[in-house]
């Protein structure tokens, strides 16, 4: 059954990561444990020179661009316990992937580029968004919604993976800005090595005030690797 889990209202970011990691402890760690992308791909890769200046260069970038966010998920892995290099790579799982090795990325870990999909449905009198979140497998059973609440009276509710910021999947807030997120794997000429997660680009979707703000902070978020959104 998914678990909602109401914390806040927060002032703090790194309180809110905090709290949902110390929740969501269990979860958090058996995710980790059992994701075989991050334990056969993306923790080895970490322990190679060849990771070092794009995992540094990864962290910077998105530590200044988002700090509060930066904030979030550090307090997440020390609510959990868990090692800030676990985290760090689960949440930059995408674009870490496309400067492995090509023969890590042939390994049975490999996930699959069509992780999921949206059907709309709009009326005159209604709007439907159904969000099919089939991505990696590990992702079953370590899921939670986080209805988070901040000091200056905004709130939001998110689907969200063990271990990484809300939301890569879908959430709402209550401006009545609503979104959900679907892969879209880049060429390799697309993407960026220095640039925004897209972890930390919905997760600042979730504080987006209506359509034109939420527009203004994914094109100006220069994302390194590729996302869709649905508003």
């Amino acid at each position: 059954m998914l678990e909602v889990f109401e914390v806040g209202p927060c002032r703090d970011a790194y309180v809110m990561g905090l709290l949902i990691g110390q929740r969501f402890a269990n979860r958090i760690t058996s995710r980790l444990a059992t994701d075989l992308i991050l334990q056969q791909q993306l923790l080895p890769f970490a322990q190679t020179p060849e990771s070092h200046s794009i995992i540094k260069t990864l962290s910077e970038t998105n530590q200044r661009k988002f700090p509060r966010y930066w904030d979030e998920l550090l307090g997440t892995a020390e609510g959990s316990g868990m090692p800030v290099l676990d985290i760090i790579s689960i949440n930059f799982r995408k674009e870490i992937l496309p400067f492995l090795p090509k023969a890590a990325m042939n390994s049975s870990a490999g996930g699959t580029s069509e992780d999921c999909s949206d059907v709309l449905v709009v009326s005159d009198s209604m709007a439907i968004a159904a969000h099919n979140d089939d991505a990696n497998i590990a992702i079953v059973g370590h899921n939670y919604l986080i209805r988070g609440s901040l000091s200056n009276g905004l709130s939001f509710t998110a689907y969200t993976y063990a271990g990484e910021l809300p939301s890569c999947a879908f959430g709402f807030n209550n401006h009545g800005l609503a979104f959900t997120l679907n892969s879209v794997p880049p060429s390799e000429e697309e993407i960026v090595a220095a640039g925004v997660g897209r972890n930390f680009i919905s997760r600042d979707l979730l504080e987006a005030t209506n359509i034109d703000d939420a527009s203004s902070r994914i094109h100006s978020a220069e994302a390194s690797v590729g996302h869709s959104y649905t508003i």
